[in-house]
């Protein structure tokens, strides 16, 4: 195994290259960037086709893995979204001159070299080249070897372009992958390589992220696994409540803002989980139920049904499954939550005003909802353009990881001989 520090050396010297950028000059890589993945989509369907022949279509990480002329399109489109929006480096954020004269001013500048740890989405890489190259930042990217061949054609495109525009190619650096697992030498360098990266952004499921976090020396920001809840109060509107939770479980199991947990009052499960078994049947919906659900659900004809396990709540599914629990009201919803939400996203439903405040306010979550699915916690639904995952932490960033956040400040101090004793 070859070390990598030469490559992230490198990518440090690059990052000097990048933060001289010009606004301008940055808009128009990104653009020409877009040009090229349209131009190459045959291409970068091709490669992608070879990750997906070694993965079952059965695996949940199959979808995210997946990349259609409309995935890459969509890619395409939001390169030209990034390359319009604000750049954050240079922002002046507070500006004074103090009683000694000196003037100070504060601005957002580039982190640096930004590391990103991430499984089976090469969307990823577009994704954090584009945004990190918007504020100013090279970035060093470590994707799963399920995404070996799509990661390496992307970066390959990338970094064309990056050669057409002066920019030295470590600006994106790829790192190897490094055997059967991604916890390997690899990962581990990176994760204490404290000279030359400036943050380590794990982005996958919830041992990835607890791999990191147990294991980095350099400072981390964690995205990705959501356990996201969605509780239906007994003022809901039925009919629009079994729309938005079929939506949340189904419309892309294996994303992290995708629903795990639905909480039922208990006045209305009589009525709203029957109503469910249509829809969930359609799409195969394996449901782990307390047991009042299960009463419920099988009393009205549900097979796919499982006697929920202690575990069962709190647990990422990624897949065409979900808990269900019947609760007495908000007070014992919120007692769940606070046991079992990953902080992601959290949602209710109801008609009632009082009851949608007092939730909103005292869920403890990067995201909450009134009455609308949980699915639309992400960058680009939010305006911010690509994002490189959900922070569910709460120092630095918070909800959409975005290019607002991949700055910091620096004090800019100008005096005319001042001197302090």
């Amino acid at each position: 195994m070859t070390p990598i520090t030469p490559l992230l050396q490198a990518t440090q010297q690059a990052s000097a290259t990048v933060r001289r950028l010009s606004p301008a000059k940055k808009t128009d890589l990104l653009n020409r960037l877009a040009d090229v993945l349209a131009t190459h989509t045959a291409e970068i369907v091709a490669e992608n086709q070879k990750d997906l022949a070694r993965m079952p279509d059965t695996d949940p990480k199959y979808d995210r893995l997946k990349l259609t002329e409309a995935r890459v399109a969509d890619l395409s489109k939001s390169l030209r979204e990034v390359a319009v929006l604000p750049d954050p480096a240079g922002e002046v954020i507070l500006e004074r001159t103090i009683e000694q004269g000196l003037k100070l001013k504060k601005i957002a500048v580039p982190l640096g070299v930004v590391g990103v740890i991430y499984e089976a989405r090469p969307n990823v890489t577009v994704d954090v080249a584009s945004l990190c190259l918007r504020s100013g930042n090279a970035c060093v990217l470590k994707g799963g070897k399920e995404a070996d061949f799509s990661n390496r054609y992307l970066v390959g495109l990338i970094q064309q372009v990056l050669t057409e525009f002066d920019v030295p190619k470590a600006a994106v650096t790829l790192l190897p992958t490094d055997g059967p697992t991604s916890r390997g030498a690899v990962v581990n360098e990176l994760l204490t390589a404290t000279r030359y990266v400036d943050i380590i952004i794990p982005r996958g499921s919830e041992s990835l992220i607890q791999f990191v976090r147990k294991n980095s020396l350099v400072p981390t920001i964690e995205t990705g696994a959501g356990v996201c809840h969605t509780y239906v109060e007994e003022s809901a509107d039925l009919e629009k409540a079994v729309a938005i939770v079929v939506n949340a479980r189904v419309s892309r199991p294996s994303v992290c803002n995708s629903l795990d947990c639905v909480l039922v009052d208990e006045s209305i499960a009589d009525q709203f989980l029957p109503m469910l078994t249509t829809d969930f049947n359609k799409w195969n919906v394996e449901v782990f139920a307390d047991e009042t659900a299960y009463a419920v659900f099988e009393k009205a004809g549900y097979t796919n049904l499982q006697h929920a396990q202690p575990e069962d709540f709190g647990r990422e599914f990624l897949d065409y499954k979900c808990a269900v629990k019947v609760v007495a009201d908000l007070d014992e919803t919120l007692s769940h939550l606070q046991t079992y939400s990953s902080r992601h996203s959290e949602a209710i439903l109801s008609q009632n005003q009082a009851l949608i405040d007092r939730f909103l306010f005292e869920v403890d979550a990067a995201a909450v909802y009134a009455n609308a699915s949980t699915r639309f916690t992400d960058g680009g639904v939010f305006g911010l353009g690509a994002e490189i995952g959900i922070s569910t932490q709460k120092l630095h960033a918070r909800g959409p990881f975005a290019l607002e956040k991949l700055v910091t400040e620096k004090w800019i101090v100008v005096g005319d001989g001042q001197v302090r004793w």
